[in-house]
C-alpha cells in the first residue's frame, strides 16, 4: 500500500492553476448551489482512462474513453509505465469531455468517485492525484472506490436488484464469487488460486500469435479467442477442466494454460512450423480453452449457488446471479452460466459488455451507491491512498469470507 505523499513524488500532479483553469472552462461558480445528487466517477485503474457524470436515478448524463488497447497490443501486454503516461496524457481531456458531454458544471457535483484500489499502482495514482486536486478545489467530498465492488454494483445501475444477491466478477486481473448483502457488505466464497482467466485467454492468444491473424490482430487475447473458437471444434482437443475433486468454490486457470501450451507445442511438431507462425488448428485450440473455461467456471460457480440455497443466504425462488467484469461480455460463458441458473431456478443478469469493462459509469454508480448508504464518503482526503494489490486472502471490501472448509463439510454432509 502506498501512502498519498509517496504517490506524489512519483506523480506529478496538476498546477493549482492550471486546475483553476480547468474549471473556468467550464464557467465554475463555486457558490452556486444545486438540489439533486450528481456524482463524477474517474476510473485509472489499468489500461483505460475513463470518466462519468450520474445522478442518484441512474441517468447517465456523460461519459467519456480513451482505451490504450491498441497500445499495448503492439508490445504483447501491458506496460505499467506506458499506461501511467497515457493516463497522465489523456485524463484531463477525457474529464473534460465527461463533463462537457453532461452540461453540468463542476459546481453542481455532489462528489467526487475515483478507482483506488486494485489495478496498477502506476496508473491508479494518476487518477487518484487528479482526483483530489479537483475535491481541492471544488470543495466536495471524495469517494474512494474498490474497482470489484463498482463491477458488482453495476447491475443496480439498469435493473432492481436486491440484496442479496450472489455476484461472480471475471476479468483480466480478478475472479471471484461473493454474496452481495448491502454497500460495502460481500461475503467471499471463492477465488482463482492462481491466475485471472482473462489473463490466461490473452496468454493463450499471445501464445497462438492471434494477433498476426488476418482476423483477429485488433482484437485483445479474451476477444480473439472468442471469436476463433467460432470457427473451431470444442471437442478436437480433450482439455479437462481444473479442480474436478476440489470441495471449494475456488478457481484456477493456471493448469489450463500450461496444458495448452503443450498442446500448441506438439501441433507445432507435428505441423513443422515455428514458434510465432499460425497453426492450422488454432480455432480448434481456442474453441477447446474457451469450452473448458466456461465449464469451469460454470461449475464452480453452480457450487456457490447450491450451497447459499442450502444456507439460506440466497431466496429460494427468484435468486439473482449477476455476472461482471471483462471476461463476463464473452457470450460464450454466459451461455454456459444460463444453463446453471436454469437448473437452479436463479435468474442471470449482466451488465451490456461495454459496462462489463472497465468505464466511468461503474464508478460514478458506486459513488451514488455510497453516498446514499452513507458509507465511505470522506470529507477529509489527508492519507488517502490507493492500493494496488489486495493484502492477504480477504478482499479489503469484505465484511468476512467462508472457510473451504465450512463448504468442504457441507459437500460431504448435504
Amino acid at each position: 500500500m502506498l501512502t498519498l505523499h509517496k504517490a506524489a513524488a512519483a506523480l506529478p500532479k496538476p498546477s493549482r492553476s492550471r486546475m483553476c483553469e480547468f474549471l473556468r472552462s467550464f464557467g465554475f461558480d463555486p457558490g452556486k448551489l444545486f438540489l439533486h445528487k450528481l456524482i463524477l466517477g474517474i476510473e485509472t485503474s489499468c489500461d483505460d482512462t475513463a470518466a462519468a457524470v450520474v445522478d442518484e436515478s441512474g441517468k447517465v448524463w456523460g461519459e467519456a474513453i480513451h482505451s490504450q488497447t491498441e497500445v499495448h497490443l503492439k508490445t504483447g501486454g501491458i506496460v505499467p509505465p506506458v499506461a501511467q503516461q497515457l493516463h497522465r496524457e489523456n485524463i484531463q481531456r477525457i474529464v473534460k469531455e465527461a463533463l462537457s458531454t453532461s452540461k453540468i458544471s463542476p459546481s453542481e457535483l455532489s462528489a467526487i468517485a475515483t478507482t483506488v484500489k486494485p489495478g496498477l499502482a502506476l496508473s491508479l495514482g494518476v487518477g487518484l492525484s487528479f482526483s483530489l486536486r479537483l475535491v481541492d478545489q471544488l470543495k466536495i467530498p471524495f469517494i474512494p472506490i474498490h474497482h470489484m465492488e463498482a463491477h458488482a454494483l453495476t447491475i443496480r445501475l439498469l435493473n432492481k436488484v436486491e440484496f442479496p444477491f450472489l455476484v461472480l466478477l471475471i476479468s483480466g486481473g480478478h475472479c471471484l464469487l461473493a454474496l452481495v448483502r448491502g454497500v460495502s457488505d460481500f461475503l467471499l466464497l471463492g477465488k482463482s488460486l492462481d491466475i485471472a482467466p482473462g489473463d490466461m485467454l490473452d496468454k493463450v492468444a499471445r501464445r497462438l500469435s492471434l494477433i498476426k491473424h488476418p482476423e483477429c490482430s485488433t482484437m485483445s487475447g479474451g476477444k480473439a479467442i472468442e471469436h476463433l473458437a467460432k470457427q473451431g471444434n470444442k471437442l478436437h482437443f480433450d482439455i479437462k477442466p481444473p479442480m474436478q475433486r476440489a470441495k471449494n468454490c475456488d478457481f484456477s486457470f493456471t493448469g489450463l494454460q500450461h496444458v495448452t501450451d503443450r498442446i500448441i507445442t506438439q501441433k507445432e511438431k507435428e505441423e513443422g512450423i515455428q514458434k510465432g507462425q499460425i497453426l492450422s488448428s488454432a480455432a480448434h485450440i481456442a474453441a477447446a480453452v474457451q469450452h473448458t473455461t466456461a465449464c469451469h467456471i460454470a461449475k464452480r460457480t453452480h457450487r456457490a449457488i447450491l450451497f447459499c440455497k442450502q444456507r439460506d443466504l440466497l431466496p429460494q425462488s427468484n435468486a439473482v446471479l449477476v455476472a461482471s467484469g471483462g471476461v463476463a461480455s464473452n457470450f460464450y460463458i454466459r451461455k454456459a452460466l444460463e444453463i446453471v441458473t436454469n437448473a437452479t431456478q436463479c435468474t442471470l443478469l449482466c451488465p451490456p459488455p461495454r459496462l462489463c469493462t472497465d468505464n466511468g459509469i461503474m464508478i460514478a454508480w458506486n459513488g451514488i451507491e455510497r453516498l446514499r448508504a452513507g458509507v465511505g464518503v470522506l470529507y477529509n482526503t489527508e492519507g488517502i491512498r490507493y492500493e494496488p494489490k489486495l493484502l492477504g486472502k480477504k478482499l479489503s471490501f469484505t465484511i468476512n469470507s467462508l472457510k473451504s472448509t465450512t463448504l468442504e463439510y457441507w459437500v460431504r454432509s448435504g
